[in-house]
């Protein structure tokens, strides 16, 4: 099975390769109103640091997701990697991912391992430029959520996102027209947007590591 041939150092690989076409493995899960390789505004966008958060549950690795409460302002209700924007204190995108991981989360553990980084994505609607942050854990955290911004937290197994019975498409109504939407389907939920985008960058790369005659489920 997949998830058993997907250890840390499967991802820590992933993660460390040269000449990788990000932009290819994220155009799967890129919505149909979005352009490949839209640029960012550069200096007149924000930033924010989001973290790939994993750790072992049930012999296999998961990563978290969360939904966000309704109340807040930007993207209610919608599921995504915890993070958020960058303060002026943050020396680092990483300072960032990981502060909003423990505002959001309340995770706070000195032993959480960096493994990298995937690439930037650009949001236009909000104008930011959002950096995700690949990090480990050797045990289950235990999540104190925020519950002015986390309405759920839940967790997926890596090997998952290698599953395509877990991927879908639908056309949702925008501005007058339909739009094509891909998303992962966990937990009942759809996760689409800038955080499918960057899974499936992930699972692009977790492809390009592990055997090319893996089973599939």
């Amino acid at each position: 099975m997949a998830e058993r041939l997907i250890t840390l150092n499967t991802i820590q690989a992933a993660l460390d390769l040269r000449h990788f076409d990000a932009a290819a493995a994220q155009e799967p899960m890129m919505p149909g109103s979005r352009s490949r390789n839209l640029p960012s505004n550069g200096k007149n966008s924000r930033q924010a640091g989001v973290l790939l958060l994993l750790y072992p549950l049930a012999d296999e690795l998961h990563f978290v997701l969360t939904r966000r409460t309704e109340t807040l302002r930007g993207h209610s209700g919608q599921v995504s990697f915890p993070g958020g924007r960058r303060d002026p204190e943050d020396d680092t995108l990483i300072d960032t991912a990981l502060r909003e991981t423990h505002e959001e989360l309340g995770i706070w553990n000195p032993d959480m391992h960096i493994l990298g980084n995937l690439t930037p994505i650009y949001i236009p609607p909000s104008n930011f430029e959002v950096f995700p942050t690949v990090a480990a854990l050797d045990e289950v955290p235990e999540f104190q959520p925020n519950p002015a911004e986390v309405a759920q937290v839940f967790s997926v197994p890596v090997g998952a996102l290698l599953d395509d019975d877990f991927k879908r498409v639908e056309h949702w109504p925008f501005n007058g027209n339909q739009v094509r939407i891909p998303f992962y389907a966990f937990n009942d939920h759809k996760v689409w947007g800038a955080t499918a985008i960057m899974l499936s960058e992930f699972e692009g790369r977790l492809r390009a590591v592990l055997p090319q005659d893996m089973p599939q489920k």
